[in-house]
């Protein structure tokens, strides 16, 4: 089944129903008008759901629509809860390496997680709006996983059970501003600005052999201005799976329904697959040759992350984003 929510209806949108193609949808008000208020009731509607879903399948919905991606909001346009992991400790060894710094041994046995903003979370044609090119703009594409009510102290084996949904994200970073925010041992704050959504959110089953309860193996792809970034497969070089990261997380708390966890930044040691992040390339670039000629994005540019099934087809629909200069209303 696949989930999405139109721009209309206030600020956490409407709910639709999407067939699998993305070419067709149907709202379901009388089902649940937001998608938070079905993850707050996901035993109960989901059935409900799933049978709409059927129906859109085989055709039998005269109410049905022409999906229009650019009409949809994030599936969720803001969350109770949105935390970001770094499953892929690959990443993190080329950013160290590249500054000449050793990993710490913990964090290979203790994940890490920032709590990202979740009050406005955009579309997958929603513009990157910012004021300034100068503060190294970077996209970071991710997997997540959106959780029912998740109990304080999970395990990790009983965490895979709160796992309802997946999808994938574009977690903007400001690179250059990164530095300052860091050196406060405080955490991000400036340097994280609004993430983006596929169209979708997808149930397990969407995922077929590919997922297994904890990992997705395939192939993230990521471009800009047209040219591919990388292709690094997702269930490849993952230090920590989501059912870890969930347990990490509700250490100390419990987690509510709607709360998105992410991967962090998808990544392989084998770097002809490419990289997910511009900071990822040009950390290799510096290692190998001492010179980092890859640029962060320009106002203009356009970035597009995507995942496909073994058959080609689109799984969460493609995320396509412009990055413009912020203009200040008068």
């Amino acid at each position: 089944m696949k989930l999405g929510s139109l721009k209309t209806g206030g600020r956490d949108g409407t709910l639709i129903v999407a067939s699998r193609d993305l070419t067709r949808a149907v709202a379901v008000p009388e089902l649940a008008r937001t998608m938070q208020v079905a993850l707050d009731d996901w035993v109960h509607v989901e059935p409900r759901l799933q049978s709409v879903f059927e129906k859109l399948e085989r055709d039998d919905l005269p109410e049905a629509f022409d999906l229009d991606v650019a009409a949809l909001s994030a599936p969720l346009p803001r969350a109770y809860q949105w935390c970001d992991g770094s499953a892929y400790l690959s990443h993190a060894e080329l950013v160290r390496k590249a500054r000449g710094a050793e990993m710490p041994a913990s964090l290979y046995s203790d994940p890490l997680i920032y709590q990202g903003a979740a009050d406005l979370l955009l579309g997958p044609r929603d513009d990157i709006v910012l004021a300034d090119e100068k503060w190294g703009i970077d996209l970071e594409a991710e997997l997540a996983v959106i959780t029912d009510d998740v109990p304080m102290g999970v395990s990790p084996a009983d965490a895979a059970q709160h796992i309802k949904l997946l999808t994938i994200l574009n977690d903007v970073s400001l690179r250059l501003l990164m530095p300052a925010e860091l050196a406060k041992q405080f955490g991000f704050f400036q340097s994280k600005p609004s993430t983006a959504f596929a169209p979708v959110f997808v149930t397990p089953d969407e995922l077929g052999d590919a997922w297994n309860g904890s990992v997705l193996s395939l192939p993230l792809i990521s471009a800009v201005n047209g040219k591919e970034l990388g292709r690094p497969n997702a269930g490849v070089d993952l230090d920590f799976d989501f059912p870890a990261l969930i347990s990490h997380a509700t250490k100390s708390r419990g987690l509510g329904a709607g709360t998105i966890v992410g991967s962090g930044t998808v990544s392989n040691r084998d770097r002809s697959v490419g990289s997910s992040c511009l900071q990822e390339r040009r950390m290799i670039e510096k290692i190998d040759r001492n010179e980092v000629t890859t640029p962060f994005l320009k106002f203009g540019d356009v970035i597009r992350i995507e995942m496909l099934d073994t058959n080609g087809a689109s799984i969460f629909g493609s995320i396509e984003q412009t990055v413009v200069k912020y203009q200040v209303a008068q």
